[in-house]
């Protein structure tokens, strides 16, 4: 909930005058190859899209504090999606429907204008919006007429907000996830010729919230948050919505319910004339809210790109006082195979960030080496029955671990479960245990691992587990990995990851092009 109405201006002079930076580069715990923002607080990332060449990400950034209030969008730019540099503030909170904060939205193109839906936060609500940029996405004037849509009347919601905006036979769609009271999410269907004037056609698709407990990593929610709906082929091809097309077509959202972030689900079916029947859902991240709220585009090469929010797992007022919270997963390329399973893997520009190879040694049937800013791949056998287990950040005495095991059990289900319970000495941390399947139809696995200080990303075959740990002990840097069981390591390489941050950031409410800085 917003607690903070301080004006911007005098909120930025205490920002300068606590040198904001210093408290946040000391903190051993913030990633230095993910994008972070300056200071401050990070969640959702919003209006992701490539533009004349450009990689933009626009993300939820409060600039005072590591607090989820008074809420900007935060703007930064990259030509690899390695390195990143800000740009100047979006868009600032003010008076009007937005005043207490500039919530999630997207970017879209109108006759060679780009144009921001979002939503805007007043009063305990939120209203779509829309605000104007220039040809270098810098300077960004709000609509006069804001709010452009209004939440329905005569309809029981639990929430309303988050945008998915696309073209389609002529005119404008949009999408702005909500929920029912007394059913479940949903994603109210919304039609227009000029993006200010539209006109509600109605739920796109409703989920059942009474259908599973919701401690099920499959429970849909009371309210769908950053809904974002594109077709994607087994072929490899992806495009916005077309209800005249058969192609299968993808629903992401957020689960949530009365202020919790749940988890990320895809929802996988057809689309056609106002409706989308959806045939299954799928887990999008193993790891649940620490990879929350995710948002994709296509870029110019025809790749569906997905960046989501990396929750943390520490308490706030840890979050505090390291000055920052928040971070981006690593960007992927999310695909579809052959048997309707949404995979993913980072970018591949991302082994430009690769330095130097690690060193594996053999230790007591297992092969070991060290690092908390590093990459690991490896390939292995996993019958039936047999297990591949991989032991990150630990202590030479073990007192310290956090542990991921690949294990094919006695049916042939492939699993992945990272256990936090040994991952720190530290307090008011969240130590539960991620688990889930991994489809497979053959014994052989693929295992990538992205370690950056207290964020951990797994991929077994394409099937991504994200979470956060934050160990106490300067020696918790061990990795060891042991197959057991008949399983068989077949290969295994590593890098250390060089840092992408610069320590001077642009992190104030205002700026020119110029100010930006490589991070």
């Amino acid at each position: 909930m917003l607690e903070d109405h301080r004006n911007p201006a005098s909120a930025s002079a205490v920002l300068e005058e606590s040198d904001p930076r210093a408290i946040v580069l000391a903190d051993r715990y913030r990633p230095v190859y993910h994008f972070t923002s300056p200071s401050g607080w990070l969640n959702d990332p919003n209006g992701v899209s490539q533009w004349n060449g450009e990689y933009h990400l626009f993300y939820q950034y409060n600039p005072y504090s590591a607090d989820h209030r008074l809420i900007h969008w935060g703007h930064a730019v990259s030509t690899d999606l390695v390195r990143w540099s800000d740009r100047p503030i979006a868009l600032t909170p003010s008076e009007g429907p937005d005043e207490e904060g500039c919530w999630s939205g997207v970017l879209v193109e109108d006759r060679g204008r780009p144009v921001i839906v979002y939503s805007g936060h007043a009063h305990g609500r939120q209203t779509a919006c829309l605000a104007y940029g220039d040809a270098t996405l810098t300077t960004w004037t709000k609509e006069g007429g804001n709010p452009v849509i209004e939440p329905p009347q005569g309809v029981a919601l639990t929430a309303f907000r988050d945008h998915c905006v696309w073209r389609e036979n002529g005119v404008w769609r949009q999408l702005i996830g909500s929920g029912i009271r007394g059913e479940g999410g949903t994603a109210f269907l919304y039609e227009s010729e000029d993006l200010v004037s539209w006109r509600l056609i109605g739920p796109l698709a409703i989920g059942e919230a009474a259908a599973l407990p919701d401690t099920d990593p499959l429970w849909t929610g009371t309210m769908w948050e950053c809904v974002d709906f594109f077709r994607l082929g087994a072929d490899g091809t992806t495009g916005a919505p077309d209800s005249a097309s058969d192609d299968e077509h993808v629903l992401l959202f957020s689960a949530w319910d009365d202020d919790r972030t749940m988890h990320p689900l895809a929802a996988i079916g057809r689309y056609a004339g106002d409706r989308f029947a959806i045939d299954r859902y799928q887990r999008l991240d193993l790891g649940g809210r620490h990879a929350y709220a995710p948002q994709t585009f296509a870029d110019e090469s025809g790749r569906r790109v997905l960046w989501s929010w990396m929750q943390e797992a520490r308490g706030g007022a840890a979050q505090r006082a390291a000055g920052w919270s928040g971070a981006m997963a690593l960007p992927r390329v999310l695909t579809i195979d052959d048997i309707g399973v949404i995979r993913q893997e980072p970018v591949p520009e991302l082994e430009a960030a690769r330095g130097e190879r690690l060193t594996w040694r053999r230790e007591q049937g297992a092969v070991a080496s060290a690092g908390d800013q590093i990459e690991f791949d490896l390939d292995a056998s996993v019958p039936a029955g047999s297990a591949v287990t991989i032991e990150m950040l630990s202590t030479p005495d073990g007192t310290e671990k956090t542990v991921a095991v690949v294990r094919r059990e006695a049916d042939g289900e492939l699993t992945l479960t990272v256990d936090r319970a040994r991952s720190s000495l530290g307090e008011d941390l969240d130590t539960s245990m991620h688990s889930g399947a991994v489809p497979a139809e053959h014994d052989h696995v693929r295992v990538r691992g992205f370690l950056d200080r207290s964020s951990l990303e797994i991929f077994v075959d394409g099937i991504a587990l994200t979470t956060r740990v934050y160990p106490t002990r300067a020696d918790a840097v061990g990795i060891r990995v042991q197959a057991g069981g008949g399983a068989a390591l077949a290969r295994i390489d590593g890098w250390r990851v060089l840092g992408q941050e610069q320590e001077v950031r642009l992190s104030g409410a205002a700026g020119s092009e110029e100010d930006g800085h490589d991070r």
